[in-house]
């Protein structure tokens, strides 16, 4: 069955990575990778409570504050953010990006139909720093209002569960009906209706729900992102060729027309699956 592999595609490829967890900083450092429902019950809570009220396809205020991102060979990727949602994370980033942190960093792991993260100095996942010049990081908080669609910008830790500097942008599959089952199967996540008609829009990566931070969302440049999650790369899932972030930056949202794609390239809609109907 299509789905099937497709769902086994994205579960080995993550359990893999999980696997991943080595090498070190100082006496013993670890890689940051995905978790995979490390914690069912908080993905499955996340879960329940999500998407009849998710805010990933909302746009930001005209004048508010955006990220861009310079991708080298590609081009803008911008990010709208999650301050209500995610105020820690969401300072951190920015000041991060305003001290010109993620300036000249690569993309070190890249995953076709899954994501590709950044923001790790050393350029091997085993470095990065928050905001405050800390390695040590500071405690997740999740949004049930945000979920791991196409495009959300989130948080990559490692077992100590603290965010710091590494980020990941989803690429994500697209997701069948019969799919979802196998979801909460492997996971323990249960799906809300909306939530499920979400995913089966615009594809994404579940089962991450609940275990990373989610803080902002690609609203413009997502076609680069998809670009860059084809390159070829290596057994440790790094670029053959440096995929750069040559430049980020904090500015204002100019009020132009958002370009939401889904998993598969095709555009779609402010408000994909009517979730954010009122009445």
């Amino acid at each position: 069955m299509r789905a099937t592999r497709l769902l086994s595609r994205t579960a080995a490829a993550v359990l893999c990575s999980a696997a991943a967890i080595l090498t070190m900083t100082g006496c013993e450092q670890k890689k940051v990778v995905l978790e995979s429902g490390a914690d069912q019950q908080t993905a499955a809570n996340a879960a329940l409570l999500g998407a009849d009220g998710c805010v990933n396809y909302t746009m930001p205020e005209k004048g508010e504050e955006i990220v861009v991102m310079t991708i080298e060979g590609y081009g803008d990727v911008k990010i709208r953010l999650f301050p209500e949602e995610s105020p820690k994370g969401v300072e951190n980033f920015t000041t991060l990006v305003k001290n010109g942190f993620y300036d000249e960093l690569i993309f070190h792991r890249v995953i076709d139909g899954f994501m590709i993260q950044g923001g790790d100095p050393k350029g091997n996942g085993t470095g990065g720093v928050d905001a405050w010049g800390s390695e040590t990081g500071f405690a997740q908080t999740f949004s049930p209002r945000l979920n791991h669609v196409c495009g959300a910008v989130s948080y990559a830790v490692g077992n100590d569960k603290m965010n710091k500097s590494q980020f990941f942008i989803v690429t994500g599959e697209q997701i069948q009906p019969e799919m979802f089952s196998q979801y909460t199967a492997l996971y323990g996540i249960t799906f809300t209706p909306a939530l499920q008609t979400l995913y089966e829009t615009v594809g994404g990566a579940p089962h991450l729900d609940g275990v990373h931070e989610i803080f902002g969302q690609v609203f413009d440049g997502m076609e680069y992102v998809l670009d860059i999650q084809k390159v070829p790369t290596d057994k440790n899932h790094k670029p053959k060729s440096a995929v750069r972030i040559e430049k980020a930056v904090v500015t204002e949202y100019d009020g132009a027309a958002p370009h939401w794609l889904n998993a598969v390239g095709e555009e779609i809609g402010s408000d994909p699956a009517g979730i954010n109907d009122e009445g």
